[in-house]
């Protein structure tokens, strides 16, 4: 019987987004050492991953060929799973002073205030999320539509333990190549450090436009 071939040409790939500031726009809270390292190193590396999986099960496809599709699909999910997270986590920061830092304002701000009862309390609990991951990881902010309630979620690698369906408002990426420039091994501090970052006008309007 014989294969049909696919035009897989045309089909499109994972793309690396560029960064939404300079590279040295964070400091000093993240230098430019750390933030190109994790951006131009290991967010390509999932992006590249992701591509280099997706080749493999369209060459699969043309040649007919058979294939572990467990392993193969586990570690496609990794890879898109590394390529989402971190494109947004991007744009959840910006410089300090400059649409960084400070507290949330209008929906969000109103949304935490009546699930955690202050913006203190919901910093201690998603802080408590970021310290306490297994290994590397995430913590998220994300809006349940079913409950219309806003949910902190731990993420272990990039795919574990994540909500199905729930929309991603706020990520802070904890792996350690994440912060080993500048913090080594301490991610308390560069968790500490993450606040007088977060951007939290891109966080309500991911909240607003869902």
């Amino acid at each position: 019987m014989a294969v049909q071939k696919m035009a897989t040409a045309s089909l499109k790939r994972y793309e690396l987004p560029p960064l939404p500031y300079a590279p040295d726009a964070l400091e000093p809270y993240i230098s430019k050492e750390q933030l190109s390292l994790h951006h131009d190193k290991h967010h390509q590396a999932y992006v590249t991953g992701a591509n280099a999986n997706l080749e493999k099960l369209e060459k699969a496809r043309q040649e007919g060929a058979e294939i572990d599709m467990k392993a193969l699909l586990k570690e496609l999910s990794f890879n898109i799973g590394g390529h989402v997270l971190h494109t947004l986590f991007w744009p959840t920061m910006a410089p300090a002073g400059k649409g960084g830092g400070g507290a949330p304002k209008g929906a969000l701000a109103d949304r935490i205030e009546q699930e955690w009862g202050s913006f203190d309390r919901f910093k201690a609990e998603f802080t408590k999320t970021a310290a306490s991951v297994e290994g590397s990881g995430w913590a998220a902010l994300a809006y349940d539509s079913m409950t219309a309630r806003p949910v902190i979620m731990q993420i272990e690698k990039h795919n574990n333990n994540v909500y199905p369906s729930l929309k991603i408002l706020m990520v802070l990426d904890v792996w350690e190549h994440a912060y080993y420039v500048d913090y080594k091994n301490n991610r308390g501090q560069f968790i500490d450090a993450f606040w007088n970052v977060v951007n939290w006008d891109a966080v309500n309007k991911r909240l607003e436009n869902l």
